[in-house]
């Protein structure tokens, strides 16, 4: 039976988790992929690795997903409004199956934060933390990839548009946190823990200078108000929900909760988490 299983496994960051673990040298056959089309981890079962077919939104197919594992790590759903429901089917399937520990990607500060995002993680650290079950959570900060992946656009206009006022995200790479994550399955803990991580922070100004220096095309960024970046998206075609949606994100970082000061993360990977530049030129190639 497999040590190990990811939801989630097909996913940007379940698949860099399953494939972390096999190059730390984890057997293919102590692994279980759990994913919802098995057809798109056909790379993963032909390296060995056990496919296993669940939805979290059918609690029915989730004792077996789980099954013999010792450690499973819960990637969150990405749903709005469902995750809740999603999660706790996923955690109650584990405590059933006799899961010795579960691991939960969480957001940053989700305890005292007022992200939009970070109320159903708060929600699900509760449902974890009344399971029973030993637990780790992983709460993570933003994706560097969030900017990266906005490279064409950025170089396009020549501008990063932005409502943060001049504060810090401690952003890290998916293959970072992800990094974290195979470390959090293989941690002996004592009791639950509970991981602040995020890379090391930059500005909208910051970032802005680093894309220009990589790249060799200037790129300025542009702060504003969180009305006024919501008009500007809706603007080049954002529906109003979501220009509302990024801008209260952005309103998030402004009060600084995507930034932290904890070295969990280069902890867990025992290395320093990778540079912004490093992340741009990665993405530029």
């Amino acid at each position: 039976m497999p040590t190990y299983a990811v939801t989630g496994a097909t996913g940007r960051l379940g698949r860099l988790v399953i494939e972390q673990l096999l190059d730390s040298g984890v057997p293919a056959a102590e692994i279980a992929a759990i994913v919802r089309s098995p057809e798109k981890a056909v790379d993963l079962a032909t390296r060995g690795v056990e496919i296993r077919k669940a939805s979290y939104d059918d609690p029915s197919t989730l004792p077996g997903a789980v099954a013999g594992v010792r450690r499973l790590l819960l990637i969150s759903g990405d749903t709005p409004g469902q995750r809740v429901a999603q999660h706790t089917a996923v955690i109650d399937a584990a405590k059933l199956a006799g899961v010795e520990r579960l691991i939960y990607t969480s957001i940053l500060k989700a305890d005292t934060t007022a992200n939009p995002l970070a109320p159903e993680h708060k929600a699900t650290e509760e449902v974890l933390a009344a399971s029973g079950l030993p637990y780790t959570v992983l709460r993570n900060s933003w994706y560097t990839e969030n900017y990266t992946d906005q490279l064409p656009q950025y170089l396009g206009s020549g501008t990063i548009l932005g409502a943060t006022g001049g504060s810090k995200i401690s952003a890290a790479t998916r293959a970072d946190y992800a990094g974290a994550a195979v470390a959090a399955l293989a941690r002996e803990e004592d009791g639950n823990a509970v991981y602040e991580l995020g890379g090391s922070a930059f500005t909208f100004d910051e970032l802005a200078e680093t894309v220009t220096e990589v790249t060799g095309t200037t790129v300025v960024h542009q702060d504003m108000s969180a009305a006024e970046l919501a008009s500007a998206l809706e603007n080049v075609g954002l529906d109003a929900g979501t220009a509302g949606f990024v801008a209260a994100l952005d309103h998030s970082i402004a009060n600084g909760e995507l930034a932290t000061d904890s070295d969990d993360l280069s902890r867990l990977l025992g290395r320093p988490s990778t540079p912004l530049r490093d992340a741009i030129r990665a993405a530029r190639a």
